[in-house]
């Protein structure tokens, strides 16, 4: 009968139907905080980790530079994800969310994460405070409009067009890549006061070319899950332009050059030992992630590539003590 009580299901004297209406896991929120976690924090530990590596790299005693940079990393892409929001709605749905409900309050986190990171940098300096204000200055050339003003207001008729960096096909890479070199690098010299001199400049030079190098194809890889919405706003990437097929082609290609200058640095015996290999398991990661671009999910797309630090990371410290 209609008005008849359900009868129970289950030995507590619940009904099914009654159980998943009433305490229905909270997925969303999980999703949610998952979705941030993978974004400007991740990015921000994985920043964390490459300082400390190169640190060891270069043979220079410990600071506050992998804090500093990580900060800075936080800052930097969560302001970034921030500004193109509606943008990434359709490659990056979760994470766009939270910037769209959040706006206002990664912002904050943002501009705090990086006070700090300048308060470590005043600490350590005038060399670390001019290094920390770097990729600043690069991500507001790269994803805000302001050099597309600047441009019209010197030229108010339109014969002068300043495109946002972001928008320019390679150079918006390349910017990245040697904007995080140039941090991962020259940090752990700044914040402790190290001359390059006393390291030697062709250890410096040859880490932060494949430092600058590996960058770049972790900023390309993941434009493979972004390509159609990149293709919708006009942003050229390799994806974009020559496919999923060449853009892995051509990575694969950057990587042989990264392999190259870890051969390099063995050669001439830059770095210790545990380094080097540590640098050589995170390029075979890499290598890995480039050739499976197509064949991994969004999700896994977008943490991959950088996840080659964490690996180095992991072997250094395992075997480097």
């Amino acid at each position: 009968m209609a008005n008849e009580p359900t009868k129970p299901s289950a030995p507590d004297g619940t009904t099914a139907q009654y159980r998943s209406q009433s305490t229905p896991p909270d997925s969303g929120a999980v999703r949610r905080v998952a979705a941030f976690a993978a974004g400007a924090p991740f990015t921000a530990l994985v920043a964390a980790v490459e300082v400390a590596v190169v640190t060891v790299a270069l043979g220079v005693p410990r600071s506050a530079a992998s804090v500093a940079v990580g900060l800075i990393a936080f800052a930097v892409y969560a302001a970034d994800h921030v500004a193109d929001a509606e943008g990434d709605v359709s490659s990056t749905p979760s994470r766009a969310r939270i910037a769209l409900r959040y706006g206002d309050q990664l912002m904050t986190a943002a501009a705090v994460s990086y006070g700090l990171a300048v308060a470590l940098a005043v600490g350590a300096g005038p060399a670390a405070l001019a290094l920390a204000l770097v990729p600043g200055a690069v991500w507001v050339g790269y994803a805000t409009g302001w050099p597309a003003a600047a441009g019209d207001l010197a030229a108010p008729l339109g014969t002068v067009s300043v495109p946002r960096l972001k928008d320019v096909f390679l150079l918006n890479s390349a910017a990245v890549a040697i904007a995080w070199a140039v941090a991962v690098v020259a940090a752990p010299l700044a914040f402790t006061g190290v001359t390059l001199e006393a390291v030697g400049a062709p250890t410096v030079a040859l880490l932060f070319a494949y430092v600058a190098v590996r960058s770049f194809v972790d900023v390309e890889v993941p434009n493979v899950r972004d390509v159609a919405a990149d293709a919708a706003r006009g942003t050229a990437t390799l994806p974009v332009v020559y496919g999923t097929a060449g853009t892995r082609r051509i990575l694969l290609g950057v990587d042989a050059v990264a392999a190259g200058l870890l051969g390099a640095v063995a050669a001439v015996d830059a770095v210790p030992r545990p380094v080097l290999a540590a640098l050589a398991a995170g390029l075979a990661v890499s290598v890995a992630v480039t050739a499976l671009a197509d064949r991994l999910g969004g999700a896994a797309l977008g943490v991959a590539p950088d996840c080659s630090y964490l690996v180095a990371g992991a072997v250094l410290l395992a075997i480097g003590g």
